[in-house]
């Protein structure tokens, strides 16, 4: 007969032993069949023209998914900008390359998401897609948000920014006035040589905090340590993107020198970028869109953490759906851009709200949406 201390030694080898399988061999804890996958493309309809220092648009094309198991259907999205190189129908192939037929238990989300990423090189936004709809299934197989699963805190979310994207005088002071009162923070599409007429547009209407990005419009580090300089004299907060990609030696320039913390936002993609970009950014942007979803998303926030970087949430133009799925670890950030929601007319689902300016998560099951 064992003693109590051989007990529990065994029993703590044979749970380590159940979570390194990640469900394989394992009869599921209810037996309903396969799971079953739709989905359809949906364009997102923008209130106003979005204008980056790069593109502007009036629609962004998106998919969305649909993953049922036992009767319960858990929702989720892939949402394309141009510059991800992604199309509805890149998604849609995607897609359709996915047999979730052999999965009995959604449960092992380990196993079904590695072999989600097993598909391709690529194809971010259809992942994050079946991602986020099998994240709100399990959700709601457990009765419980995954603010609450994760151990946050829904009290702790931040403010989100509203975008105010490049624009003459005139629109980015509506756009600023329709914003003041209802958010604590405005981020500010910079780039191009109208910055300095944009912040002094905005700041005759509020003096609300701001956060800029540049989107790697500025191209010498000196000229954007300059500008970096002058807007923290305009109340500006945080500088997002400033240099291309390719930049990465002046961008630890302008990190080591700035009188403001720098995030990066297309220089980050998944997990394996965060730890080479520690030293030469501040922090890091998330986007469930490029790191395929929320399982990864979680994962980039603790290791930016772990490694004394600041972490920020945003998103792409997105329903509610994609946007909720983002804001369960919003608790855990110190910047969260979680607006892409409020920029459509034609949302599909009941979700996060913006509450005095700060994220309100709903105390719903899952990412926590209702179809409209």
């Amino acid at each position: 007969m064992q003693n109590r201390r051989d007990f529990l030694k065994t029993s703590a080898l044979a749970a380590a032993g159940l979570a390194l399988t990640g469900c394989k061999g394992f009869t599921p804890r209810r037996t309903g069949g396969p799971l079953t996958m739709k989905f359809f493309p949906y364009e997102l309809q923008l209130r106003h023209t979005f204008t980056v220092a790069s593109y502007s648009r009036t629609v962004t094309p998106d998919v969305q998914v649909e993953i049922t198991w036992e009767g319960v259907t858990g929702y989720g999205e892939a949402s394309m900008p141009p510059y991800l190189g992604q199309s509805v129908e890149s998604v849609c192939s995607f897609l359709s390359k996915v047999d979730l037929s052999q999965f009995q238990d959604p449960f092992c989300l380990e196993d079904i998401l590695t072999y989600i990423d097993s598909l391709s090189p690529g194809d971010s936004a259809a992942k994050a897609a079946v991602d986020i709809a099998l994240h709100d299934l399990v959700g709601k197989l457990m009765g419980q948000p995954w603010f609450r699963i994760w151990g946050l805190n829904p009290a702790l979310a931040p403010s989100t920014t509203f975008t105010i994207g490049i624009d003459t005088e005139e629109v980015v002071r509506e756009k600023t006035l329709e914003a003041v009162g209802k958010f604590n923070i405005l981020k500010v599409k910079v780039g191009l040589d109208t910055d300095e007429a944009m912040i002094k547009a905005i700041r005759s209407v509020t003096d609300v905090p701001l956060a800029v990005d540049a989107n790697q419009g500025w191209k010498d580090r000196q000229k954007a340590l300059d500008e970096i300089f002058w807007l923290k004299e305009q109340g500006v907060v945080m500088v997002e993107q400033p240099l291309p990609i390719s930049a990465l030696s002046d961008t630890a320039w302008l990190t080591e020198r700035s009188p403001l913390p720098i995030f990066a936002d297309e220089s980050i993609q998944r997990l394996r970028d965060v730890q080479s970009l520690s030293g030469i950014f501040s922090g890091i942007n998330i986007k469930l869109m490029k790191c395929t979803g929320m399982r990864e998303g979680w994962r980039m926030a603790q290791l930016a953490r772990a490694l004394g970087m600041k972490v920020m949430v945003g998103c792409m133009t997105e329903t509610s759906c994609g946007i909720s799925a983002a804001a369960q670890f919003s608790p855990y950030v110190d910047f969260a851009d979680l607006d892409g929601n409020l920029l459509i007319s034609n949302d599909r689902f009941d979700g996060v709200k913006v509450i005095d300016g700060r994220l309100s998560l709903p105390d719903r099951p899952g990412i926590g949406v209702e179809l409209l």
